[in-house]
């Protein structure tokens, strides 16, 4: 491979035209979404087709649509006239170019892509002549005459025929050149079948990039594509750098012998009139009654769900909330959005699925009122216009989250309610990182697996500049950082991060429209059974106005609901709290000092978003007295704030050491809240609006370059616009660079403010849960595994600390989930409810085992080992797992007797000799406590025995080891 640097431009043997000025469109153009094949960025090539002064550039990725949206906001600010197309390869017929000539031609090209999508498994596209055929009508089709491979480099003459068949005058025979020896004579071949199959000839250029220093990274990209090194490629590779954009100037000189081919480009591009502006995004409104419009619709059900919310009466502020905000929607004929999300969360509440709201929009008065979201206005004051803006107009955000057992209920509700034409999954682009850049392209150089290992250990997943690290491994891996191979290496690297590798499946995005779907856009199926994906990701559906609701999977929602039917199944009478006739997010007392005292004393294990050690050391210090504070404290420990140097002011400030300024009012209405330090996102947007001038449009652009946190440096564009503007309004130049750093920080994920609140009340009522019903919350923590920040032996311990008796697995009375035992009891105080464990964590048992076990047992206890066997029928596998766990404690059985009669090597289970089951033999040493331990951790990952480290504490404190409590 020649070193990284520009190609040099060599004369061309043939004259240079004396022709001024060229029109040229470029129509045959691959962009990285042709995944591991293109070697340029949509918007690369749109500002180069831009540079080059092109008439128009068409994006014709192999079956995808993928990046046609990039190159679309790329091309409208370039003011660049942008085809829409694809490349097809029919498994009966040589490739064809598609453009689409208008909106009715575009949804025929999506849906062509659609049904080859569907029809083949994740990855490819499966169509024929004929499925191109039933879709042509209005697309222009351009054959390509070289053919892929083989020694006869033009296609037969026969699919020209098949071709202008179908597309009549709408088809053209595209030729394409390289710079090869013969390309005059291969050129006149190719004039000659055009005209043998009356087609008319175009010029174009099969480009995969948009300069040709790109041809290294392109070689790169095919070996990784191939599974091979660059050096194995052969014949795989191009045999020049001629695949990228040229000017066109240089194309007439390469068609000099054609020139109309070269001016025919433009009359193609003259008849696509279509535009990614065109489509018109159609919600869904089937929801809606007969005779009723939506936004009487959605208004009747705000005002019925206000009154149950208000049952004492709609408080004023939350009835000219309300009107505020149903006259908001309705301007921006936004209702059949609401109704969608209030339709999945009703259907969710049906199955008694518990869900929560969260969101730009889910935190509003109308929310509330429908029950998509628990927070209450009155609890928090967030302005609906921040988040449905008719000045921005920006779409609504609101995500459900759903429990994670449970998510996928209503997931495929939607798929059973809309059908698959209709609704799907949002794309997310799996990009090259640092990690994975340097693991491809060392192997597609030939480094080896072990010198790979050793160059990308230790880097970090995001960061660009982790990239100066990389240096400091050349010797580790055997490598002279001056040697052209560790430069190649670190350039291609430097090259390759950003670009996409794949196509996956956002976390629970859902698009869903009133008409086809995939005339919008096209759908293809995903790995995960039951899924389909259409080829945008969330940022595709931003800049096109999309709506989408997100249904996310969140464990402690399942954790709590779990924790509900505990506490409702036990009579009331054995908690010292009394819980609220109907649990629900709503019902929870709310303000509870208790509750808040725990919180202070970091007692939080278990307990959504604050049970990190991060979480726990600043709960002392920022001493949550509110639900706002609790908002506060999920927000402040995030990377953005802690990046951006706003932690300890914030601190400083509540805590009296630091006095609260505001350099001017403006400033002041948006940090008021948080005393004068941005901790939101939406903060960071305002602030850049009052202080630095910025429109509405430049603060969205602000608020996507936050978003884009794993996307090191590009929040750098933005520098000296907001401090020029903050300069410019009388701002001091060490406010502006303080507020600029602050901002940065949400480039390393920041919290919005609407995501906080809806987090914060989760928070809330897990530890509301844990503080007056530790048995019941510990129980629902360990069915809900895996989840959470503590595994369950930190869990139970946890317990254990606060009172709570954890009982062992048992064959005789634990259950395939933990469950709660209550004594009967003749006093007056009844005995608190105990935990029993249950078989889920007995490694190697699985469910149907465990049920079978406990269906056998519902005809009464096992009064034996052989008694159990049986009745169960089993042999040695589940006998020996639950040996290993000492299950059979009530059957006076300990491990070591119970795994003696549980070996295989006894022959055969039935018929059984008691005699010889029910005796171990006495050579049979008893297990140490110690080695008990030890097998309770191999056997089910936790133990009630004593802790491990006690075993260790007499030598500990002889080398003079210090408890942590004694540290204080």
């Amino acid at each position: 491979m020649p070193d990284p640097q520009p190609a040099k431009r060599h004369p061309l043997p043939v004259p240079r035209c004396k022709q001024g000025s060229v029109s040229y469109a470029e129509l045959h153009c691959r962009t990285n979404f042709s995944f591991l094949e293109g070697a340029s960025h949509p918007d690369e090539l749109v500002a180069r087709a831009a540079e080059l002064g092109y008439r128009a550039l068409a994006i014709t990725d192999r079956a995808s649509l993928a990046g046609v949206v990039r190159a679309h906001v790329a091309a409208r600010e370039a003011r660049l006239k942008l085809l829409i197309g694809a490349q097809v390869e029919p498994r009966d017929a040589p490739p064809v170019l598609l453009w689409a000539t208008d909106r009715a031609s575009y949804g025929r090209l999506s849906q062509l892509l659609t049904r080859g999508r569907r029809h083949a498994r994740k990855g490819e596209c499966h169509i024929g002549l004929n499925d191109v055929a039933e879709f042509a009508d209005g697309l222009l089709a351009g054959v390509l005459l070289r053919s892929c491979s083989g020694p006869e480099r033009l296609i037969d003459e026969t699919y020209l025929h098949a071709y202008r068949d179908v597309f009549a005058d709408r088809c053209y025979a595209i030729a394409e050149l390289f710079r090869e020896q013969d390309d005059r004579e291969l050129l006149a071949q190719m004039q000659r079948r055009a005209r043998a199959a009356r087609l008319a000839l175009v010029a174009a250029n099969d480009v995969y990039y948009h300069v040709r220093r790109r041809r290294p990274l392109h070689d790169v990209l095919t070996a990784i594509r191939h599974g091979c090194t660059v050096a194995e490629l052969g014949t795989r590779r191009f045999a020049n750098a001629e695949r990228c954009l040229k000017s066109p100037g240089e194309m007439l000189e390469l068609f000099h012998d054609a020139p109309e081919a070269v001016e025919r480009t433009v009359e193609i591009a003259d008849r696509c009139a279509f535009s990614l502006d065109d489509l018109r995004y159609d919600y869904p409104e089937e929801l809606c009654p007969a005779g009723m419009t939506p936004h009487e619709y959605l208004s009747r059900l705000t005002w019925e769900g206000a009154h149950r919310r208000y049952p004492r009466g709609i408080p004023p502020k939350i009835r000219d909330l309300i009107e505020h905000e149903l006259r908001l929607i309705a301007e921006l004929h936004y209702e059949a959005y609401f109704l969608t999300v209030w339709d999945l969360v009703r259907f969710a509440r049906s199955r008694g699925i518990l869900c929560q709201g969260r969101g730009s929009a889910a935190n509003s008065a109308v929310c509330f009122c429908l029950e998509i979201t628990s927070v209450d206005p009155d609890r928090i004051d967030l302005l609906f216009e921040r988040f449905v803006s008719k000045e921005r107009n920006e779409a609504p955000d609101i995500d459900v989250d759903f429990e994670h057992e449970r998510r996928e209920e209503v997931i495929q509700y939607i798929y059973d309610k809309y059908g698959r034409d209709r609704a799907g999954m949002t794309a997310e682009v799996i990009t090259y990182r640092v990690r994975s850049a340097v693991r491809d392209v060392g192997k597609a150089l030939g480094l080896s697996l072990d010198r790979v290992d050793r160059l990308a250990k230790g880097l970090d997943h995001y960061s660009r500049h982790d990239l100066d690290h990389l240096a400091a491994r050349w010797s580790e891996a055997g490598l002279d950082p001056e040697a052209r191979l560790s430069r190649q290496l670190l350039w291609l690297v430097k090259e390759l991060l950003g670009f996409p590798r794949h196509l996956s499946q956002h976390v629970g995005g859902m698009v869903i429209t009133h008409h086809s779907l995939a005339s919008l856009v096209p759908i293809e199926n995903a790995t995960m059974p039951g899924r389909t994906v259409i080829q945008w990701d969330k940022d595709d559906l931003d800049a096109l106005g999309i709506l989408k609701v997100d249904c996310l999977g969140l464990g402690m929602l399942t954790a709590i609901h779990k924790c509900f039917d505990l506490i409702e199944s036990c009579p009331r009478e054995i908690w010292p709290t009394p819980p609220p006739e109907r649990l629900s997010l709503a019902t929870i007392p709310a303000e509870d000092p208790g509750v808040y005292d725990m919180i202070c004393r970091a007692d939080t294990v278990g307990v959504f978003q604050i049970e990190s050690r991060a979480q726990m050391s600043m709960l002392p210090r920022l001493r949550p007295r509110c639900f706002y504070d609790l908002v506060i404290e999920v927000a402040i420990v995030r990377p953005g704030p802690i990046q951006g140097k706003m932690v300890h002011p914030y601190l400083r400030r509540r805590c009296g050491q630091e006095p609260v300024e505001y350099p001017s009012p403006e400033v002041e209405s948006v940090l008021k809240k948080t005393l004068g330090v941005p901790l939101f996102q939406e903060q960071a947007m305002k602030l850049a609006m009052v202080a630095a001038g910025f429109t509405p449009g430049q603060a969205d652009q602000l608020r996507r370059a936050m978003g884009a946190w794993r996307r090191h440096g590009i929040m750098d564009k933005f520098r000296d616009q907001l401090i020029q503007g903050m300069r410019e309004r009388g701002y001091s130049q060490d406010f502006a660079e303080r507020v600029y750093e602050q901002i940065c920080g949400f480039g390393e994920y920041g919290f919005p403010e609407s995501h906080a609140a809806s987090f914060a009340l989760l928070v809330y009522v897990s530890a509301w849960l844990k503080c007056y019903f530790p048995a019941a919350f510990c129980t629902a923590l360990l069915n809900s595994q895996p989840m959470g920040f503590y595994a369950p032996a930190q869990l139970v311990a946890d317990a254990r600390r606060h009172g709570v008796e954890v009982r062992p697995i048992d064959v005789n009375h634990s259950q395939w989930d933990c469950t709660l035992e209550v004594e009967e009891s003749t006093t007056a105080s009844p005995s608190p409810p105990a935990v029993r464990l249950g078989f889920r964590f007995v490694r190697g048992l699985s469910r149907s085992e465990a049920e079978r076990l406990m269906t056998t047992r519902n005809d009464g206890p096992f009064v034996s080992f052989t008694d159990l066997v049986r009745r169960t029928g089993w042999r040695a596998g589940p006998l020996k797992r639950l040996a290993q766990a000492d299950a059979f404690a009530s059957l006076t059985i300990n491990r070591r007797q119970a795994l003696w009669r549980a070996l295989p090597e006894r022959g055969p289970r039935t018929p059984w000799d008691e005699t010889d089951i029910e005796t171990s033999p006495d050579c049979l040493p008893p297990m140490s406590l110690f080695a008990e331990v030890l097998a309770d951790y191999r056997a089910t990952g936790l133990t009630l025995r004593p802790h491990p480290i006690s075993f260790l504490r007499p030598r500990l404190y002889r080398l003079g080891v210090v408890p942590a409590q004694n540290l204080i």
